[in-house]
């Protein structure tokens, strides 16, 4: 990998733990939270779509548009789950699962779905995200039960919609071949649209969340339309399975930002888990 594209994957990866510590920090709100820097994106990528419409040669189709609304409600899927899934769980069982469960289920999906073999580095790649899975969700006092539970649930349940949306922005910016900018950007307003009704039902609550966490809605709102496009440009100048593992090295700056900024409990032991979820996605990767 060159220089630039590893710079843009390792600066997308301290980005994106970032935005999930702010995150994790809203402690209330849920899909209103959501809302707001959905729509801070949308506000921020306006300009950026309007100009990508001007000066790309291509005509936009109606595809585009199509496209960008199924991501936008596999999005919202990916920001509501998440986002509950930090009011009920810890960071350190939320972000790993969230981000080890995408991989794995691609995995599961070539072999019962596809009849594909993805050969012995796969399979242990595989096993070896369900072990620090197991290391992550296992242990602790008898009183951390439910929260864990409801932590693994939601962490689980997040890196489904992950991998739902990953595989439609792939076959979105390849097969459709619509423009990454006009299609992150066009989504990030579809999904404010969608959430919008929800939101404006509780006006107090939004006027609440904008008072108290308006930082934190500014953090995710910015950073997370950034990490995603890093990414995408790191693509464009080396391959995916060097691209993919490098990315996340997210799973454990957000164990250790669970350690040494939140204080949670049994951190050091999912801290460990996350590294064992992390060579089990650069396994999977590299197979």
């Amino acid at each position: 990998m060159n220089t630039t594209a590893l710079s843009f994957v390792l600066i997308a990866a301290v980005v994106h733990a970032g935005w999930n510590l702010a995150a994790k920090r809203v402690t209330f709100g849920g899909p209103r939270f959501v809302w707001l820097y959905y729509t801070v994106s949308a506000v921020v990528l306006l300009p950026v779509v309007i100009t990508a419409l001007l000066v790309e040669k291509e005509r936009p189709q109606w595809t585009w548009l199509l496209a960008a609304g199924v991501t936008a409600v596999l999005h919202v899927a990916y920001g509501t789950v998440l986002q509950r899934g930090y009011a009920v769980g810890d960071l350190s069982i939320v972000y790993p699962l969230a981000r080890g469960t995408g991989p794995l289920l691609s995995v599961l999906a070539a072999v019962l779905v596809l009849h594909e073999h993805p050969g012995v580095l796969g399979l242990v790649g595989a096993f070896l995200v369900v072990a620090g899975v197991l290391v992550i969700s296992l242990g602790g006092s008898k009183a951390d039960v439910k929260a864990r539970r409801a932590g693994v649930f939601y962490g689980v349940l997040t890196g489904a919609t992950i991998a739902a949306y990953t595989l439609w922005d792939a076959h979105s910016v390849t097969t459709l071949a619509v423009p990454p900018l006009v299609y992150f950007g066009v989504g990030a307003l579809v999904q404010s649209v969608l959430l919008a009704p929800a939101a404006l039902r509780d006006r107090a609550e939004v006027a609440k969340l904008w008072r108290e966490h308006r930082k934190e809605t500014l953090i995710v709102g910015l950073a997370s339309p950034a990490a995603y496009l890093l990414v995408l440009y790191a693509l464009r100048m080396a391959p995916v399975s060097l691209v993919a593992p490098a990315r996340e090295l997210s799973i454990v700056l957000g164990g250790l930002a669970a350690w040494f900024v939140l204080g949670e409990r049994n951190a050091a032991r999912r801290l460990v888990g996350s590294l064992v979820v992390l060579a089990g996605i650069v396994a999977i990767a590299v197979a």
